[in-house]
């Protein structure tokens, strides 16, 4: 089977390539990708090469695929998998492996995302990685990683009670909780699932320093649909005001918040963060900085006497990507708020290597179509001098990607060969 893959051989060297895969043994699958959502964690690893954690010391020999929030179709199965999975059969994977930085999408010659057919390894069906799908849309798959990393940093979220010594894992239940800098794609689907989880906040503050975003945010989550679900849902810019712990407090009674996320490795919003922490408060750090020397003042007396905590998590396990699946699926959640970009397999070079200077949320590739990276905003202006782009504005007609449109690109869009 010849598959063609972006390979990385070294630091900033990302190469799209057409090879041989060698024939599947007993106890892998042969499978084929139809989507892959491009990570920023994509960008690190081909911009640290053989220094990142889970990329090999040989990749200018072996070199591995990149991408790892992917989804598609399996087309061989081996003798020793057929009671399990079958041919036809759509699945989603889980590319952390616990007790290993190895991963699909870094660490494998043949599987990423960033494919047109790919293998997947024996230790991927032998720890429950592997999971069937059963989904219309192949981009809410896609979907599934980034969702199951907010789906797992608020299960990391816990309380105690005083004299006891024991977390109380979540959320607070009817508690205050404020997301901060969350306007952007993974901030949005944060909101979008706290608002439609049972154990949600009774107040959810979101806050930006940007008016744009922060406006598709409140087209997208309408306040006034999240107050039918019994929450209080409140976007706010701190970037003027004189005191944005104040000002976000006020929205609280002047009270501190039970939960706080924090999606920028900023230390003055590391420090909001803690400053806005109730009794018993717990801290999320969510973003990621990419300075291994990251590090913000924190108030240590809120610690002893206020019992104030931090917590953070690297993404989720298979069970967040499993409610994270059935959440989609049943239309409680819309992974569809983080895509702003869709692309073709030969975009995916370029793309991956620029991410941090191309604006707005997920960059979604179909790795069997030709097609340069577009913005679902640039759509209808496109569509003036080329049909697939005016028809596929019509199909997203709120500005989001849907099912309807991801079906009519597979149908109509140059393929990757042409």
């Amino acid at each position: 089977m010849k598959t063609t893959a972006l390979r990385i051989y070294g630091k900033n060297d990302l190469r799209l390539e057409s090879f041989e895969l060698p024939p599947i043994k007993d106890d892998e699958l042969l499978v084929k990708i139809i989507s892959d959502s491009l990570c920023m964690s994509s960008y690190k690893a081909a911009t640290q090469g053989q220094e990142h954690k889970r990329i090999p010391n040989d990749i200018a020999e072996n070199p591995t695929v990149l991408g790892h929030e992917f989804c598609g179709e399996i087309i061989e199965v081996g003798v020793k998998l057929k009671e399990k999975y079958h041919e036809g059969q759509r699945f989603v994977i889980q590319p952390a492996l616990k007790g290993t930085y190895d991963a699909v999408g870094y660490s494998f010659k043949y599987m990423g995302g960033d494919m047109t057919y790919g293998i997947i390894p024996a230790i991927y069906m032998e720890s429950g990685n592997v999971l069937p799908y059963d989904g219309e849309a192949y981009f809410h798959g896609s979907l599934t990683e980034p969702l199951s990393c907010v789906i797992g940093a608020t299960h990391a979220n816990y309380h105690t009670h005083q004299g006891e010594y024991t977390h109380i894992m979540d959320l607070k239940p009817n508690g205050a909780c404020v997301a901060l800098a969350s306007a952007g794609p993974m901030g949005l689907a944060m909101l979008d699932y706290l608002i439609h989880r049972e154990n949600h906040p009774r107040l959810l503050v979101a806050t930006d320093i940007d008016d744009e975003r922060l406006k598709r945010a409140e087209s997208i989550l309408k306040p006034e649909e999240a107050k039918k679900l019994g929450v209080e849902l409140v976007f706010i810019n701190t970037k003027d005001l004189e005191d944005p712990v104040a000002a976000i407090k006020a929205l609280n009674g002047g009270e501190g918040f039970d939960d706080v996320f924090c999606f920028a490795p900023v230390s003055a919003v590391v420090q909001q963060a803690d400053a806005l922490l109730a009794y018993d408060g717990c801290l999320n750090f969510f973003a990621g900085p990419s300075n291994t020397a990251f590090s913000a003042p924190f108030n240590f007396y809120n610690v002893h006497y206020n019992m104030t905590h931090i917590t953070g998590t690297s993404g989720g396990n298979t069970d967040d990507m499993i409610e994270g699946l059935e959440m989609a699926t049943k239309g409680l959640i819309n992974p569809a708020i983080l895509v702003t970009h869709i692309g073709g397999l030969d975009c995916t070079k370029e793309a991956t290597m620029h991410l941090p200077e191309i604006p707005g949320g997920k960059k979604l590739i179909y790795t069997h179509i030709s097609m340069p990276l577009t913005a679902i905003s640039d759509f209808a202006e496109k569509g003036k001098s080329e049909p697939l782009y005016a028809k596929l504005s019509e199909l997203c007609p709120k500005g989001l990607w849907t099912i309807e449109a991801e079906k009519y690109l597979l149908d109509n869009a140059n393929s990757l060969s042409e």
